[in-house]
């Protein structure tokens, strides 16, 4: 699990460790881990690792690790991802750069390094892509573009890794993840009556959403699913919004 230890992937850990399985988790923020691994009481099933998610060192020593200790990988969740939002013409190369390596390039090294490890286990990819793949607003090229990604890369890998992997894709849509962040950031979100109500599904919604779809990906119980995408966004892409 890449950028595990906050927001939609601290829930996806929780809801995997819930679900009995071990679970090794990399994320560059050593304050998060720590406070992950406090407040879930440091269970025998977790195994961390601090570094950067696109250095392919860090990756490959990681998942070697993983499977030095637990002895298999059964599942890989590619999560690690940010966004720099900025008018196109203040969007620098270093900018464009630092989100794709980290919300697209990650997932291609940590599938690379996973591969021959899921393959022997006949094991399963979830890669976090998102609504933004498919809709966008101004000034969010370099999160959007990635997260494009993300999308095309998850039917390219189930391809490639067919019939012994499969690999899947959640989209999330609008998540507040604002009380699973690190304590230093942590809050409560701030949604009022409208933001519930523009959605279908009357709420916002919440990281246990996704993760539960995670889980059921990773799980023997969607051994038919390959190659999808899992839009989670209570209805937002499918509304027709008209301005009167």
């Amino acid at each position: 699990m890449t950028g595990g230890a906050q927001g939609i992937g601290r829930a996806i850990v929780e809801a995997c460790l819930t679900n009995g399985w071990n679970v090794a988790l990399l994320d560059p923020d050593i304050a998060a881990i720590e406070a992950l691994e406090e407040e879930l009481g440091l269970p025998d099933g977790l195994m961390s690792h601090d570094g950067s998610n696109h250095d392919e060192r860090v990756v490959r020593n990681a998942i070697e690790e993983t499977v030095e200790r637990y002895g298999a990988l059964f599942g890989l969740v590619n999560n690690a991802g940010f966004s720099r939002n900025m008018p196109l013409e203040q969007l620098s190369l270093e900018d464009w750069n630092a989100v794709i390596a980290t919300n697209l390039t990650v997932g291609f090294l940590c599938a690379r390094h996973a591969a021959p490890h899921l393959r022997k286990a006949m094991g399963a990819i979830v890669n976090l892509a998102s609504t933004r793949a498919f809709m966008s607003e101004p000034d969010t090229e370099a999160y959007c573009a990635s997260k494009g990604g993300d999308f095309g890369l998850t039917h390219a890998l189930a391809a490639s890794l067919a019939p012994d992997v499969r690999v899947n894709a959640i989209s999330p849509g609008w998540i507040a993840t604002e009380a699973w962040q690190k304590p230093s950031v942590r809050s409560e979100p701030d949604l009022n009556a409208s933001d519930h109500a523009q959605h279908w599904s009357g709420r916002v919604g919440n990281p246990e959403d996704i993760a539960s779809m995670a889980v059921y990906l990773l799980s023997d119980e969607a051994g038919f699913v390959t190659g999808a995408n899992m839009v989670i966004d209570g209805g937002m892409t499918r509304k027709m919004i008209y301005q009167h």
